[in-house]
């Protein structure tokens, strides 16, 4: 079945992906997810795919596939087949190790292969931990999150109490971060901080340096970096996020002009070259964690990564 809405006079000019969530279509769905929906053409315009940023005009019609919001609202489910690499467990938190492709909690593409899958089936209390945000209920537990791709240390909320806690800690920065990436060529500097804010893309599908046409919502961010060991095209770099914007640290290095090697969505032509050896997946690793809770002091630590430390023998020495 699709439902049909036309849009009235006082709604438009406002942006397709805005509009759906004013519209209250799907509680859960964000504006993120809407903006995914109509990319891929399950919502029409006037019987025609546009883009996120469309415009919306009065008396235009829009057709919503109602099975795809259906099948993408559904519950999480536990899943006992995802192992879950805990590094730390206690009454308030969980730390684990995720691994490098593994995604973090349910979204469009990926409903029962996530971190939250296995980790509802191995601490089935934290099902109903959240902050009742739209989609908060994909992601139980979560305080923060990593990128698919990027490996390393966690921490998930085992109750509603060290929940809010912990986003307070996160929300104030009273949560200290640490990240080593392997990047393409030679920093100029040893120790640096980028100042520079991030935007989303009009397309929603990566982050940018905001600008003076930057439209969408420009956020502040901050990343404190160290040049940690030197290869011959390569450099090995801690990363410090004083602010947890999205891809903040990957996009703050290709801002300098140094890309995280395998990153497929912030990368420069000039390194895809044979000269330069590419992996499947971008090299960031979370190494780890420092916060207090409930006047208990915690610090985790991850060490890097087989494929990481592979890839650093394959280029020393070259």
């Amino acid at each position: 079945m699709k439902e049909e809405i036309i849009i009235k006079k006082e709604q438009a000019g406002k942006r397709i992906d805005k509009m759906l969530v004013d519209l209250n279509v799907a509680p859960s769905f964000s504006r993120a997810d809407f903006a995914r929906l109509v990319s891929d053409g399950k919502i029409l315009v006037n019987g025609n795919k546009v883009k996120p940023s469309y415009v919306l005009k009065d008396g235009d019609k829009l057709r919503i596939n109602n099975y795809e919001l259906k099948v993408n609202n559904r519950k999480v489910r536990a899943n006992l087949n995802i192992k879950v690499d805990v590094v730390y467990e206690d009454e308030n938190i969980i730390a684990v190790n995720k691994p490098a492709g593994m995604q973090v909690h349910p979204d469009f593409y990926e409903k029962e292969k996530t971190l939250v899958n296995g980790l509802l089936a191995k601490y089935p209390e934290i099902e109903n931990v959240g902050d009742g945000s739209k989609g908060s209920e994909l992601r139980p537990g979560i305080v923060h999150r990593l990128d698919k791709d990027t490996s390393g240390v966690m921490v998930v909320a085992r109750s509603q109490k060290a929940f809010d806690e912990l986003k307070n800690k996160f929300k104030n920065r009273q949560v200290q971060k640490t990240y080593q990436a392997i990047v393409f060529g030679k920093l100029k500097e040893k120790d640096f901080i980028i100042r520079a804010p991030i935007a989303r893309a009009s397309s929603y599908k990566k982050q940018v340096i905001a600008g003076k046409k930057t439209k969408t919502k420009i956020r502040e961010a901050l990343t404190e970096f160290r040049d940690v060991r030197g290869f011959v095209n390569f450099t090995l770099v801690e990363a410090r996020p004083k602010t947890g914007r999205m891809h903040q640290i990957r996009v703050h290095l290709f801002h300098i002009g140094h890309p995280i090697v395998g990153d497929k969505l912030y990368r420069k032509k000039e390194f895809l070259s044979e000269k330069y050896p590419q992996t499947d997946r971008h090299l960031l690793h979370a190494e780890k964690i420092e916060f207090e809770l409930f006047e208990k002091k915690y610090n985790f630590t991850v060490n890097l990564p087989d494929d990481m430390k592979s890839f650093i023998n394959q280029i020393d020495g070259k």
